[in-house]
């Protein structure tokens, strides 16, 4: 029995190194190499924005960020019936490093930017199916109109989704420098760092809201450049997630890719968009 409780510890101090990505001097473990990484067929991932009806002022580009309610019901629905299962991002992790198992039909299901909606709609429609979700919060909008407050991003993290970093104000990550100059109200300028403003201080803030380590990012518009890859990295995050474009072939953990869910598409197009865009 002494044997078996001394190899019970040890798997668990394993898998536990593998998951979180640390280690331990007596069990030094590495990821798998980026190659056997993006060999492993791709997790279907959809990435929404808007649920509401459009509006005579949306423009055409901006309702493939606008899904209607029905559409969005339609979709959920669809996804039930065809047999998904929502996983979150740590099952996604331990999938892509450690061989994890994963459910039948996999799909995860993120929302970006903190619109309210995504609470008071998008949210009883997926505990409807038992889904859960991942929301990447923009700390700038917290509390505005039409966004969520901080009360309702606690309450969708303490009832089982993963909330998410997307950056205090959506700027771009490609463009981030560590002494850009901002010019004050007053005509002066200072230096700030735009690493800190826009990842490190919103991180904290939605770390201090939930009680949980923020391990997950998406970036804003879905734009990265490979300087940006090692900053995300030694910030701590697992993973980070981008939409369409290819994986960087050195950093798939840090490209991971999404589909944006159309307000244009039926459900049948939907469907075949999962088939086609993850191999």
């Amino acid at each position: 029995m002494k044997v078996l409780k001394i190899t019970a510890l040890s798997l668990s101090l394993v898998l536990g190194s593998i998951v979180t990505g640390r280690s331990s001097s007596k069990n030094v473990l590495t990821l798998p190499d980026p190659a056997t990484i993006i060999a492993k067929k791709q997790v279907p991932i959809l990435c929404y924005h808007q649920i509401r009806d459009w509006t005579a002022k949306d423009s055409k580009n901006a309702k493939d960020y606008i899904c209607p309610i029905a559409a969005f019901k339609a979709d959920m629905k669809m996804l039930a019936d065809s047999g998904y299962h929502t996983i979150l991002p740590d099952q996604l992790y331990a999938y892509l490093t450690a061989g994890g198992t994963l459910p039948t039909k996999p799909i995860m299901l993120t929302f970006d930017d903190t619109d309210e909606d995504q609470f008071t709609i998008a949210r009883p429609e997926l505990k409807k199916y038992g889904f859960k979700a991942v929301y990447f919060v923009m700390t700038v909008s917290l509390g505005r109109p039409r966004y969520m407050t901080k009360e309702q991003v606690k309450q969708l993290s303490d009832e089982g989704n993963i909330i998410g970093s997307h950056t205090w104000d959506h700027h771009m990550v490609s463009k981030y420098t560590h002494n850009d100059i901002m010019k004050l109200a007053n005509g002066k300028t200072k230096t700030v760092d735009d690493w800190a403003v826009q990842i490190d201080k919103p991180t904290k803030q939605l770390e201090d809201i939930t009680g949980k380590k923020m391990d997950y990012f998406a970036y804003p518009f879905g734009i990265w450049n490979k300087a940006a890859l090692p900053e995300i990295k030694k910030r701590g995050f697992k993973a980070a997630f981008q939409l369409a474009d290819k994986r960087d072939p050195n950093d798939p953990l840090m490209t991971i890719r999404r589909i944006i869910a159309s307000g244009y598409w039926s459900p049948k197009t939907l469907s075949t968009s999962i088939r086609q865009s993850f191999k």
